[in-house]
């Protein structure tokens, strides 16, 4: 790496001016700021497709499981963006998430616990000696 500084002139030439001019300087950090923005967009741009065709085809081809999660988050989507139309307290959401618990439909009662699998366990157990007596 040291070869860069010490014998490259053009590397050289750089620092000098950089150094020197403040304008110099301002410019060469936009354009390696920018550059590297407008070859990324351009790539983002070639490659963007919005061809129904080739949408409509992929989705016929999509997984049961792909199409299932996205009913799934379109769903979710819906009821979070109705209750910020209907301006309902969603703080309950975020206390429950943070508390490791999920949510039911109703607002204020669908705090509900995850059971623990150790609860699971003595409650089918409890279950199976009902069924055996």
């Amino acid at each position: 790496m040291s070869i860069l500084w010490e014998k490259s002139e053009t590397w050289r030439w750089l620092v000098r001016k950089t150094r020197d001019s403040k304008s110099f300087f301002f410019t060469f950090a936009t354009a390696c700021g920018l550059v590297p923005c407008l070859i990324g967009y351009c790539v983002m741009q070639a490659t963007n497709s919005t061809n129904q065709q080739l949408e409509a085809r992929l989705r016929q081809n999509a997984r049961p499981e792909s199409l299932m999660m996205g009913q799934v988050n379109r769903e979710r989507l819906a009821e979070y963006l109705g209750e910020l139309q209907r301006k309902e307290d969603t703080n309950d959401r975020y206390v429950a998430a943070l508390e490791g618990k999920t949510l039911t439909r109703k607002p204020y009662v669908r705090i509900q616990p995850i059971p623990n699998q150790s609860n699971d366990a003595t409650v089918k157990e409890q279950q199976i000696k009902k069924e055996n007596k």
